[in-house]
Order: C-alpha cells, then sequence, then structure tokens
C-alpha cells in the first residue's frame, strides 16, 4: 500500500509503506558510529550451537591481532552469557566521558591493549543475571556498537550468542560486518551447525571467512599422538561441501583452560591460529 502525500512522515523507518519516496539508504537498518570512533573491520564470531569456545576463538584471535600490531577491540555480544571480561581478567572498567555533548562508553582495555565492552562489565556482580527479552538485548549490542568509544580500532572481533536469533540477527543488520568466522566442534551434528551458519550469512550477504574446529584433539604427554577425543574429525569434507576453508584445528590444552580461568588469555601462544591470523591481515 503507497502513502498519500498527506500521511507522509518522511521517516522511512517507522512506515511499511512501499512507495517511491522509500531509498535503499533510507531502510538501512546499519548504525553509524560515532564522530569520534574508528572501526575499520569488524569480524563476527558465530556458531549453530553453543559450547563450541567462540569466546575462546574471540579472545585468542583477538589476542593475535594485537600482536601483530593492530589496534583490536571485542565487543561481548553474548549480553546473557558474557564470558570474555573473565578470560582477560577484568572487573569493571567501564567509565562514561563526553564527547561533543554526547556521554559514550569508554570500554575497558586489558594489559596488552585490547578494547573490551561487555555486559559483565556494566553489573554490580558479575554474577548477576542478565533476565531481559530479546528487544532490549538488541538495543543493548546497538548501544556497544554506536555509544561506546571505539579508539582508532583496525580490527574488532564481536562473539556472538549461538544460534540464528536475535543477536545475530541485530549485529548482521546493525554493524557493518566485514566476515564471520564459524566455530564447530568435531561432533557428528558438525555439519548442521556449519550449514546453520552459512546458511544465515548468506541470506544475510555476509562473507564467510573461514572454519575453526575447536578441541579437535589431545596430545597424549607421553607419545605425543593426537588423540581425538570426540571422534574423527570431518570438518575438512564439511568445510569443502560448503566452499570455505579450515582456518584452524584447536587442540584440547589444559594449560589454554586453565589460562582461561586465571584471566591470563592474552599471554596464550596459540600456534594453531597463525592461518587465520594471516587470512585476517589479507
Amino acid at each position: 500500500m503507497a502513502a498519500t502525500s498527506e500521511d507522509c512522515t518522511h521517516n522511512c523507518n517507522t512506515c511499511g509503506a512501499n512507495c517511491s519516496s522509500r531509498t535503499q539508504e533510507q531502510t538501512s537498518f546499519l548504525e553509524k558510529l560515532h564522530p569520534a570512533s574508528s572501526v575499520k573491520k569488524v569480524i563476527g564470531i558465530v556458531s549453530g550451537k553453543g559450547g563450541v569456545g567462540k569466546s575462546l576463538v574471540t579472545s585468542l584471535l583477538a589476542v593475535k591481532m594485537n600482536a601483530r600490531g593492530c589496534r583490536t577491540a571485542i565487543l561481548d555480544a553474548d549480553i546473557t552469557g558474557p564470558s570474555i571480561p573473565k578470560a582477560f581478567g577484568i572487573d569493571g572498567g567501564v567509565s562514561v566521558a563526553d564527547f561533543d555533548g554526547t556521554g559514550l562508553m569508554v570500554p575497558a582495555t586489558t594489559s596488552t591493549g585490547i578494547q573490551i565492552i561487555s555486559s559483565n562489565l556494566l553489573l554490580a556482580h558479575e554474577t548477576d543475571p542478565v533476565i531481559w527479552r530479546g528487544p532490549v538485548i538488541a538495543g543493548v549490542v546497538k548501544q556497544f556498537w554506536n555509544e561506546t568509544y571505539w579508539n582508532k580500532i583496525d580490527y574488532m572481533f564481536v562473539d556472538m550468542p549461538p544460534g540464528t536469533g536475535d543477536v545475530p540477527l541485530t549485529v548482521f543488520q546493525s554493524i557493518p560486518v566485514d566476515g564471520i568466522v564459524i566455530v564447530t566442534s568435531p561432533q557428528e551434528l558438525v555439519s548442521m551447525i556449519v550449514a546453520k551458519a552459512v546458511n544465515m550469512a548468506r541470506k544475510m550477504d555476509i562473507p564467510i571467512l573461514g572454519v575453526v574446529e575447536n578441541m579437535s584433539y589431545i596430545v597424549c604427554p607421553d607419545c605425543g599422538k593426537q588423540l581425538q577425543v570426540f571422534g574423527e574429525s570431518h570438518i575438512e569434507e564439511i568445510a569443502a561441501e560448503y566452499g570455505v576453508p579450515v582456518l584452524a584445528r584447536i587442540p584440547i590444552e589444559p594449560a589454554t583452560a586453565r589460562a582461561v580461568d586465571e584471566g591470563s588469555v592474552e599471554y596464550v601462544e596459540a600456534p594453531w591460529l597463525d592461518e587465520a591470523a594471516a587470512k585476517l591481515a589479507e
């Protein structure tokens, strides 16, 4: 139904009419950064299910790119299950500063200079639950993007909750994502996990940079043999089926798990992600 000139409010964002006045720019859902902020590249870390290690991969990739001399940030979009601050040993640290009359959140900064915003940094206690409905959570994700002072960021990594619901949709529509990395595990349902993430990304026209398989194997401390705890990996065949590269296969390492628990993930060397970091640097 077309709107008459008398009915037109000239605000296409609140109008469902299909008329000649509507333009692609007006119907875009992308949220603009505050002029004081600067973010060059945005990389989403996604998965079709939970428990595969998206936050670990997000943290390690941010650490890798930071070590390459890039200014790096993490936007923790997993609002109800945030784990990024704990991995970096950050408790609080978000402040508010005035920029040309606008109050912007200033992210917490890790010991090596990675800028982080997360719902857990805004709570009185890190164990307080976030009991919000989808629209509120989506609004917070947008605020993390456009109401935060991002200081000359080269690479921002967005740690997304599992699945294809409100938050991933909000991120893909509201933030100019340059590409995604899909995280999986070597279990039987991995094909379904990858398929869901691939199909959503393609429907949203988001480039897929590649797949990272977490918990691929454990190295025997006695003989050095790789033991496939969760069964034989089929990640190469599945990635080929969907035409995406395998960026890394991350082993189960007690030292890495311990570093995350202790809040020192930025000191994990993670050589398995060198290829993934090189792909991002391209």
